[in-house]
C-alpha cells in the first residue's frame, strides 16, 4: 500500500458547547495542523499515487473556509459542538469533494489541535 500525505496549518477559533466545558467553553483559538493521507495499491504510469501539487490545492481550498474563522458560526456545526473530531469529518468530507483525485482507495484526515492532542477520520474512496 502506497501513502502520501500534506500538512497544513491554520488558526481558527471555537468554543466548546457540551456540559461544563470549563475554559473551552469561551471563545479561543487553535493553532491547528491538518494533515490529509492518501492510500491506495497502485501507482499512475508515472510512478506517482496522486500528484501532490493537487493534493495541495484541494487541501488549501478546503482550509481556507476555516481559517481565521469561528467555527461555532459556520453551517457544518450549527447545533453541534465544534470538536476536533468533529472538525476532522468536516475537513475530510469536504477535501473529498475539493479534490478530483481517482486512483487512491482510502482518505484520512487528522487534526491536532495542539503539540499533544489529535483526532482524525477516515473514509473509503
Amino acid at each position: 500500500m502506497y501513502r502520501v500525505s500534506v500538512r497544513r496549518d491554520l488558526i481558527a477559533q471555537h468554543y466548546l458547547t457540551v456540559p461544563n466545558p470549563g475554559p473551552e467553553g469561551e471563545l479561543h483559538s487553535h493553532a491547528f495542523t491538518v494533515e490529509v493521507e492518501l492510500s491506495g495499491p497502485e501507482l499512475d504510469e508515472y510512478g506517482y499515487l496522486v500528484d501532490i501539487d493537487d493534493v495541495k490545492a484541494a487541501l488549501d481550498a478546503t482550509l481556507s473556509r476555516y481559517r481565521d474563522e469561528t467555527m461555532n458560526e459556520l453551517v457544518e456545526f450549527a447545533g453541534q459542538n465544534p470538536s476536533v473530531e468533529r472538525f476532522a469529518r468536516e475537513v475530510c468530507e469536504q477535501f473529498v469533494e475539493a479534490s478530483s483525485l481517482d486512483a487512491p482507495e482510502h482518505v484520512s484526515v487528522r487534526v491536532w489541535e495542539d503539540d499533544v492532542a489529535s483526532a482524525t477520520y477516515e473514509t473509503s474512496l
